[in-house]
């Protein structure tokens, strides 16, 4: 991260000389590689290429369900601490409740009966109770990674995933993405970001904040990977959107969602006609898209930003 270290003479933040990022440039600079790691899984790889299975989706929503409820567990039970206090946005940000109701429209009234927990998100959620348990500071770092990510990358897929499963036009099915109580996105992570700036955190605790969110970063992954072997598995019609987006471009950055939210975050007007350009050639092939890949694609999004 190329930071200096200061004299031993008062506080070391303070030390004449010594550059020192806001937590939001460190998170930035540290997941830097671990997102290119990510953007680069054969689960990702392949969903880009259009071969997706529809079950995964809801699968993909029963992950998010337990991932947040978990993480919004301990940010309850830690409201008052000082060093999460100032980022608690329960009514704005929280989204177990609306996962609930997501998941009701998909499996039914009996949908808690019909569902449970993943091995790979289990591992996810287990790593944020000890983090709420044991050292709530670190909760920052999953909090960082996963609104960031629904407020950037989520945003933009919305009305993708919408169309692709012919979801009612009123939103079901897709609460998780509707932040009822936030105006503007972009305004509203520049908050969050500030007040995360403003932490009182010495620098030891912020690259250990930098560390975690590799971590959350990884088990992104790992959910990946799962949901990847799952649909090995399942027997239903593969379909096949036929987008060639990775496939022969070595892996070029322009040619990848993380890319994408990056220009969704600036405005870019190109980005945009692409992206309606490919909704219309190819309306089922994004699917996947708009869930657990939408949430990573967002996390880029909010620190390329």
């Amino acid at each position: 991260l190329n930071l200096g270290f200061g004299t031993s003479e008062g506080s070391k933040e303070k030390s004449e000389g010594r550059l020192v990022k806001d937590l939001s440039e460190m998170l930035a600079a540290g997941t830097k590689e671990i997102h290119e790691k990510a953007e680069n899984t054969q689960f990702v790889k392949d969903f880009l290429r259009g071969r997706i299975r529809k079950e995964l989706f809801k699968r993909g929503a029963v992950a998010l369900y337990y991932t947040y409820s978990a993480m919004e567990e301990e940010i309850e039970r830690n409201k008052d601490h000082p060093h999460f206090a100032p980022l608690y946005f329960p009514a704005e940000l929280h989204r177990h409740e609306a996962l609930a109701r997501d998941l009701q429209y998909f499996y039914g009234p009996d949908w808690q009966s019909q569902v449970s927990c993943s091995q790979a998100t289990q591992h996810y959620v287990d790593r944020i109770h000890q983090v709420g348990q044991e050292d709530p500071v670190l909760l920052v770092a999953h909090a960082y990674t996963r609104y960031m990510g629904d407020l950037s990358g989520g945003q933009v897929l919305k009305k993708v995933a919408q169309r692709a499963l012919k979801l009612p036009p009123t939103g079901e099915g897709l609460e998780f993405y509707q932040f009822d109580a936030i105006h503007s996105a972009k305004a509203f992570k520049q908050l969050y970001r500030s007040r995360m700036n403003e932490l009182d955190l010495d620098l030891h605790t912020k690259k250990r904040l930098v560390d975690e969110a590799v971590k959350a970063f990884l088990f992104n992954m790992e959910v990946f990977d799962e949901l990847e072997e799952i649909g090995k598995s399942i027997q239903e019609e593969v379909l096949d959107a036929g987008m060639e987006v990775h496939g022969g471009m070595g892996g070029d950055i322009s040619k990848c969602p993380y890319y994408a939210a990056k220009m969704a975050a600036s405005g870019g007007t190109a980005y945009f006609c692409q992206l309606a350009m490919a909704v219309l050639r190819h309306p089922t092939g994004q699917v996947l898209f708009a869930t657990w890949f939408a949430a990573l694609a967002g996390l880029a999004a909010w620190y390329l930003m």
